[in-house]
């Protein structure tokens, strides 16, 4: 009898258990879910309070991007088979095989090689003779190699600060190296702005910089500038018509 009460008490507690499972599980899902949003493929219509699942999103490529193009560099016109600096004047360095001559050209140099060898070909360009190394032309062209190489530079990394310094300093050297060139001899400046592809630009006259005050006393002067003209004009006129006067005043005399 003991027996019979232990089961039953057993099989009452479980039916009781798994009722309250299903009404605690329906409490907890919410009214505007749906079993069909588990389901990954395409619309699924469901009851009263569900929604449709969307399809799934197809990730395609992204377009390749289309690389800047840049200006073109002043070391592009160096030919790679064309030999360094070191070595164009070597004899032997012309007859050899086709892997020494490789190593020897510029396709396997470096950028401090072929920019050495774009100022010696600018210098050739501007030198007074063979052995001229300290002229002013010599420098100008040389500061212009450096210059251009900076700002290609600039271009690729553009918060380089040191290079950018270092650039404007040599911009700065080079306009009063072309001033002075261009006060003592005019020909020679003409030839090197010519060969160099350099464009010269006046500096102003002077720095000021422009407050209120200054832009308000310069109309001012302006202003007076302009009627001490114009009194100046109606005295010239006031002189001549006297003179006029005076002349056939004299004329009539005589007669």
């Amino acid at each position: 009898m003991a027996m019979l009460t232990n089961v039953a008490l057993r099989a009452v507690l479980k039916s009781s258990a798994g009722v309250f499972l299903r009404e605690s599980v329906a409490l907890s899902v919410k009214p505007w879910t749906c079993s069909s949003a588990l389901l990954s493929g395409p619309r699924v219509g469901c009851g009263a309070g569900g929604f449709a699942v969307p399809p799934p999103v197809r990730h395609y490529a992204r377009v390749a991007k289309k690389k800047k193009t840049g200006p073109e560099s002043q070391l592009s016109d160096l030919p790679s088979t064309m030999l360094k600096m070191d070595y164009a004047a070597v004899p032997l360095a012309q007859t050899t095989d086709d892997v020494v001559r490789r190593l020897l050209s510029l396709e396997l140099a470096s950028h401090s090689e072929k920019l050495q060898l774009k100022k010696e070909q600018l210098v050739t360009k501007v030198q007074r003779d063979e052995n001229d190394r300290s002229s002013v032309e010599v420098r100008v062209a040389i500061l212009t190699a450096r210059i251009r190489n900076y700002q290609e530079h600039l271009l690729k990394h553009h918060k380089d600060k040191a290079n950018k310094r270092r650039m404007l300093m040599a911009i700065d050297r080079r306009k009063k190296l072309l001033k002075n060139l261009r006060l003592v001899n005019y020909d020679a400046f003409e030839k090197v702005c010519e060969q160099l592809g350099i464009t010269y630009t006046f500096p102003p006259e002077y720095y000021r910089r422009a407050t209120r005050r200054w832009l308000a006393k310069k109309a001012f002067c302006i202003k007076v500038f302009k009627e001490v003209q114009k009194q100046k004009a109606e005295q010239r006129l006031m002189k001549k018509s006297l003179a006029s006067a005076d002349t056939e005043a004299a004329k009539i005399k005589a007669v």
